[in-house]
Protein backbone atom coordinates (compact mmCIF):
# COMPACT_ATOMS: atom_id res chain seq x y z
CA UNK A 1 0.00 0.00 0.00
CA UNK A 2 1.25 3.43 -0.95
CA UNK A 3 -0.01 6.92 -0.25
CA UNK A 4 -0.52 9.51 -2.98
CA UNK A 5 -0.82 13.17 -2.04
CA UNK A 6 -2.49 15.66 -4.36
CA UNK A 7 0.08 18.32 -3.53
CA UNK A 8 -1.31 21.24 -5.53
CA UNK A 9 -3.93 22.34 -3.01
CA UNK A 10 -3.13 20.38 0.14
CA UNK A 11 -2.71 22.61 3.23
CA UNK A 12 0.79 22.73 4.69
CA UNK A 13 -0.32 21.45 8.09
CA UNK A 14 -1.82 18.35 6.46
CA UNK A 15 1.35 17.71 4.44
CA UNK A 16 3.39 17.90 7.65
CA UNK A 17 1.12 15.34 9.36
CA UNK A 18 1.45 13.02 6.36
CA UNK A 19 5.24 13.42 6.23
CA UNK A 20 5.56 12.46 9.91
CA UNK A 21 3.17 9.51 9.52
CA UNK A 22 4.91 7.97 6.50
CA UNK A 23 8.32 8.27 8.15
CA UNK A 24 7.01 6.72 11.37
CA UNK A 25 5.31 3.82 9.55
CA UNK A 26 7.86 3.48 6.74
CA UNK A 27 5.12 3.86 4.12
CA UNK A 28 5.84 5.10 0.59
CA UNK A 29 4.42 8.53 -0.22
CA UNK A 30 4.24 10.11 -3.66
CA UNK A 31 3.53 13.84 -3.59
CA UNK A 32 2.30 14.87 -7.03
CA UNK A 33 2.00 18.53 -8.01
CA UNK A 34 2.43 20.79 -11.01
CA UNK A 35 4.76 23.08 -9.09
CA UNK A 36 7.75 22.51 -6.83
CA UNK A 37 6.49 21.56 -3.37
CA UNK A 38 9.10 21.34 -0.63
CA UNK A 39 9.48 17.94 1.02
CA UNK A 40 11.67 16.86 3.93
CA UNK A 41 14.58 14.52 3.30
CA UNK A 42 13.21 10.98 3.60
CA UNK A 43 13.63 7.54 2.11
CA UNK A 44 9.84 7.20 2.03
CA UNK A 45 8.82 10.46 0.33
CA UNK A 46 9.09 11.04 -3.41
CA UNK A 47 8.06 14.24 -5.17
CA UNK A 48 6.68 14.00 -8.68
CA UNK A 49 6.33 17.25 -10.58
CA UNK A 50 3.96 17.11 -13.55
CA UNK A 51 3.33 19.73 -16.19
CA UNK A 52 0.78 22.45 -15.55
CA UNK A 53 -2.77 22.09 -16.71
CA UNK A 54 -6.21 21.12 -15.54
CA UNK A 55 -6.21 17.79 -13.66
CA UNK A 56 -2.71 16.79 -14.83
CA UNK A 57 -1.63 15.80 -11.30
CA UNK A 58 -4.94 14.03 -10.67
CA UNK A 59 -4.67 12.06 -13.91
CA UNK A 60 -1.09 11.06 -13.10
CA UNK A 61 -2.18 9.68 -9.75
CA UNK A 62 -5.17 7.78 -11.17
CA UNK A 63 -2.98 6.32 -13.92
CA UNK A 64 -0.36 5.08 -11.43
CA UNK A 65 -2.16 4.12 -8.23
CA UNK A 66 -2.66 0.49 -7.30
CA UNK A 67 -5.69 -1.18 -5.76
CA UNK A 68 -5.78 -0.35 -2.03
CA UNK A 69 -3.60 2.76 -2.25
CA UNK A 70 -4.64 5.81 -0.24
CA UNK A 71 -5.00 9.16 -1.97
CA UNK A 72 -5.19 12.38 0.03
CA UNK A 73 -7.29 14.98 -1.75
CA UNK A 74 -10.11 17.41 -1.18
CA UNK A 75 -11.28 17.07 -4.79
CA UNK A 76 -14.45 14.95 -4.70
CA UNK A 77 -14.68 14.15 -8.45
CA UNK A 78 -11.01 13.10 -8.31
CA UNK A 79 -11.75 10.97 -5.22
CA UNK A 80 -14.54 9.30 -7.21
CA UNK A 81 -12.04 8.38 -9.94
CA UNK A 82 -9.63 7.05 -7.30
CA UNK A 83 -12.32 4.82 -5.82
CA UNK A 84 -13.37 3.60 -9.28
CA UNK A 85 -9.76 2.43 -9.73
CA UNK A 86 -9.78 0.58 -6.39
CA UNK A 87 -8.14 3.19 -4.20
CA UNK A 88 -9.35 4.92 -1.07
CA UNK A 89 -9.42 8.68 -0.59
CA UNK A 90 -9.05 10.79 2.55
CA UNK A 91 -9.72 14.49 2.44
CA UNK A 92 -7.74 17.06 4.46
CA UNK A 93 -10.73 17.50 6.79
CA UNK A 94 -10.55 13.85 7.81
CA UNK A 95 -13.46 12.45 5.80
CA UNK A 96 -12.74 9.04 4.32
CA UNK A 97 -14.24 8.52 0.87
CA UNK A 98 -15.11 4.92 0.04
CA UNK A 99 -17.21 3.07 -2.52
CA UNK A 100 -20.03 3.10 0.04
CA UNK A 101 -20.19 6.88 0.41
CA UNK A 102 -18.52 8.64 -2.54
CA UNK A 103 -21.68 9.02 -4.61
CA UNK A 104 -23.39 10.79 -1.70
CA UNK A 105 -20.45 13.20 -1.32
CA UNK A 106 -20.46 13.76 -5.09
CA UNK A 107 -24.20 14.53 -5.09
CA UNK A 108 -23.82 17.04 -2.25
CA UNK A 109 -20.87 18.66 -4.02
CA UNK A 110 -22.79 18.95 -7.30
CA UNK A 111 -25.84 20.36 -5.55
CA UNK A 112 -23.70 22.95 -3.74
CA UNK A 113 -22.05 23.88 -7.05
CA UNK A 114 -25.46 24.50 -8.61
CA UNK A 115 -26.48 26.66 -5.64
CA UNK A 116 -23.27 28.66 -5.96
CA UNK A 117 -23.85 29.02 -9.70
CA UNK A 118 -27.30 30.44 -9.10
CA UNK A 119 -26.05 32.82 -6.40
CA UNK A 120 -27.88 31.15 -3.52
CA UNK A 121 -24.58 30.23 -1.87
CA UNK A 122 -21.71 32.67 -2.29
CA UNK A 123 -18.85 30.93 -0.51
CA UNK A 124 -16.98 27.70 -0.39
CA UNK A 125 -16.09 25.47 2.54
CA UNK A 126 -14.95 26.99 5.81
CA UNK A 127 -11.25 27.25 6.56
CA UNK A 128 -9.44 24.23 7.95
CA UNK A 129 -9.60 24.25 11.75
CA UNK A 130 -7.86 22.30 14.50
CA UNK A 131 -10.80 19.90 14.94
CA UNK A 132 -10.66 18.95 11.24
CA UNK A 133 -6.88 18.65 11.37
CA UNK A 134 -7.11 16.31 14.36
CA UNK A 135 -9.81 14.24 12.62
CA UNK A 136 -7.52 13.93 9.58
CA UNK A 137 -4.57 12.82 11.72
CA UNK A 138 -6.72 10.28 13.58
CA UNK A 139 -8.20 8.80 10.39
CA UNK A 140 -4.81 8.66 8.70
CA UNK A 141 -3.34 6.84 11.70
CA UNK A 142 -6.31 4.46 11.81
CA UNK A 143 -5.95 3.71 8.10
CA UNK A 144 -2.21 3.11 8.42
CA UNK A 145 -2.67 0.78 11.42
CA UNK A 146 -5.28 -1.26 9.54
CA UNK A 147 -3.12 -1.58 6.43
CA UNK A 148 0.21 -2.24 8.13
CA UNK A 149 -0.96 -5.57 9.57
Amino acid sequence: MQIWLDGDACPKVIKEIVFRAVNRTKTSLFLVANHLVPIPPSLFIKRIQVSGGFDVADNYIVDNLQHGDLVITGDIPFADAVIAKGGIALNPRGELYTAANIKQFLSIRNFSESLRGSGVITGGPSTLNSKSTQLFANNLDKFLRQHQK
